[in-house]
């Protein structure tokens, strides 16, 4: 018994042409992905290379993560592969954004009774999304004697608790007979590198600052009212170039209501700067505006709690 044949098989007659006898074959396709002699549809990429991913730094929780899946709870997304040439780590997200809104956390023993705490701040973006969280580092004994002029040093963490900024202000005067010995604050981006100085310059009136880079050479200037207290509204400290000139943004420092502002040093700050501002710069700026805090508004919240709980 012979093996079965196809169509084509010797003594086996071809598959029918469709349409019958004469019919035209079948379709050619039209010209694409499937016709070597076409060019591609336009937006196809022969090469599939789709570039470099978008740059997207901002710290946050990984949805759908867990520990089950390789990830711990709560993690903190990726970082990208694509890094800025000479941003510190961890700083990448501040390459970003024009703004920063700082927010000092309220310490209820030191609100009840007037004892002197670390202060905890919550930094965030224009959103309200917390970036980084900043604490101090003090001994009691600096903090309830020296007061608001203490020495102190500053940790900067992001969200997954590593350190990427580190400030470190030594304990100065602040009175304007002593030119000599004004504040000053070395920002350390990462700990150990200095990317930048706060210094503030002498004048009768006007609490200003030079902002430095790492070589100590003034780079912007910063400028305050000259009575910087904030009765029912915003104080800004107006950030200009190195000729003092033209402002280019600001340090502000936000009423925070009447109950906060009495019975509590809380503090609100908005940050502005310009988008294409060197982020070590941006570090720099986010020191000054702790220091600015300790100068001007952390001893008006001492001797308003002072006053309330000794009436």
């Amino acid at each position: 018994m012979s093996a079965p044949g196809y169509p084509g098989y010797p003594n086996h007659p071809p598959y029918p042409q469709p349409g019958g006898p004469g019919a035209p074959p079948y379709p050619v396709p039209a010209g694409g992905y499937g016709d070597p002699g076409q060019p591609p549809v336009p937006g196809f990429n022969m090469g599939y290379n789709q570039g470099p991913p978008p740059v997207v730094y901002q710290p946050g929780p990984a949805p759908g993560q867990g520990p089950e899946y390789g990830g711990q709870p709560m993690g903190i997304a990726p970082a990208p592969v694509s890094v800025p040439v000479g941003v510190p780590p961890g700083l990448e997200y501040l390459t970003q954004i024009d703004q920063i809104l700082i927010h000092q956390k309220v310490e209820l023993l030191e609100a009840f009774i007037g004892f002197e705490t670390n202060n905890q701040y919550e930094i965030k973006n224009s959103l309200g999304q917390k970036i980084y969280k900043a604490k101090e580092k003090n001994d009691c004994c600096t903090r309830n004697c020296c007061g608001s002029l203490r020495s102190f040093d500053m940790k900067i963490k992001d969200n997954m608790d590593r350190e990427v900024i580190r400030l470190i202000r030594p304990f100065r005067c602040v009175s304007c007979c002593c030119p000599c010995c004004l504040q000053e604050l070395e920002v350390q981006a990462p700990p150990g590198t200095t990317v930048g100085f706060v210094k503030q310059d002498w004048h009768p009136f006007l609490p200003k600052f030079s902002i430095q880079g790492a070589d100590g050479q003034t780079v912007l200037r910063l400028e305050g009212p000259c009575f910087a207290c904030n009765c029912c509204g915003d104080v800004n400290f107006e950030l200009k170039g190195k000729d003092g000139e033209q402002s280019i943004g600001r340090i502000s420092k936000q009423w925070s209501g009447l109950l906060k502002e009495v019975f509590t040093d809380t503090d609100n700050f908005g940050i502005q700067f310009p988008m294409d501002l060197d982020v070590k710069l941006k570090a720099v700026l986010m020191g000054a505006c702790f220091l600015i805090d300790f100068m001007f508004f952390e001893k008006v919240g001492e001797a308003n709690q002072r006053s309330s709980v000794f009436s």
